[in-house]
C-alpha cells in the first residue's frame, strides 16, 4: 500500500494505517486530496465501517471550516462483508447504511470523489462505499464481483453450468473489471504504463454529482436497457 500511494502522490503523502483501515491527505497532481479507504482486501466489519464513516466526517466538517471542499480519494481493497454471525447480529447492514448516507454527505457538500480499486472489490464492502463515488476506475489486476457464479447458482436455482454459459455472452452475469467497465459501473481501467498521477488528476476533474452509469452502460454495451427502462419509468429523459 505504501508503494501505491507513493506512485499515485509522488508530491507527498500523510496516510496513517489503522488496522485494514487508512485515511489522511495527500499532493495530487490537482491539488491536496483525502484518501481514505481499506487495504490487504479487508472483510469490512461493523468497527471498519464506522471508522471509514468517521474518516469521511472529519473530511467534510474540516473543509466546512476552511470553505473548501477537496477531493476525496477511495482506495477500495475489500472481499466484501465480514461473513460472522457475530457481525450480523450487531446489524452490519445499519452500519454499512450509516457509511453510504456519510458518503452522501460528503458528495452535497461539494466533495468530488473518486474510487481506486485495488486488489480486490466484492460485495457488500464495495456496494456501500467505494461503488457510490462519482469516478471509478480500476488499477491493474484489480478484481471486481458482486458474488460469485457458485453463490449465484444456489440463489437463483440455476444451475452453475447455464450461468457461466451465460456469463461468456453478458457482463451482467460476469466478474472481474472489464465487465463491470461494459456495464458502465467502472469509468475507466488503468494500466501498468498509464501516468497514474495525471489519470488521478483527470478522474478527478471528470468527477460530478450527475450519475451517467447507466448511459455508459447503454454505449458500452453491457447494459442496454437499464437507461431506457428509468426513462421510461420517470417518464423524461435522464438528465433532462
Amino acid at each position: 500500500m505504501n508503494a501505491l500511494l507513493d506512485r499515485l502522490f509522488p508530491a507527498g503523502h500523510t496516510v496513517a494505517f489503522d488496522g485494514h483501515n487508512l485515511a489522511g491527505r495527500a499532493e495530487s497532481a490537482a491539488g491536496r486530496v483525502h484518501v481514505i479507504g481499506t487495504r490487504d482486501r479487508a472483510a469490512l466489519t461493523t468497527d471498519m465501517a464506522l471508522k471509514l464513516s468517521q474518516a469521511v466526517l472529519d473530511a467534510v466538517r474540516a473543509d466546512h471550516v476552511s470553505g473548501d471542499p477537496r477531493p476525496i480519494v477511495f482506495i477500495a481493497s475489500t472481499q466484501g462483508q465480514a461473513l460472522s454471525r457475530h457481525e450480523e447480529l450487531l446489524g452490519l447492514n445499519g452500519y454499512f447504511a450509516h457509511m453510504a448516507r456519510c458518503v452522501d454527505l460528503a458528495r452535497r457538500s461539494g466533495h468530488r470523489l473518486v474510487t481506486l480499486i485495488h486488489g480486490e472489490a466484492v460485495s457488500g464492502g464495495f456496494l456501500a462505499f467505494g461503488l457510490l463515488a462519482d469516478r471509478i476506475c480500476a488499477l491493474p489486476d484489480a478484481q471486481v464481483k458482486v458474488m460469485d457464479l457458485r453463490a449465484m447458482a444456489r440463489v437463483t436455482k440455476i444451475a452453475p453450468e447455464r450461468l457461466e454459459a451465460l456469463a461468456q455472452s453478458s457482463p451482467v452475469f460476469a466478474p472481474g473489471a472489464s465487465n463491470y467497465a461494459r456495464m458502465g459501473a467502472i469509468h475507466a481501467l488503468w494500466s501498468d504504463t498509464d501516468d497514474w498521477p495525471q489519470a488521478l488528476q483527470q478522474a478527478i476533474a471528470d468527477a460530478s454529482g450527475e450519475d451517467r452509469r447507466a448511459a455508459l452502460g447503454r454505449e458500452r454495451g453491457g447494459r442496454t436497457l437499464a437507461q431506457p427502462v428509468a426513462e421510461r419509468v420517470a417518464g423524461v429523459p435522464l438528465g433532462a
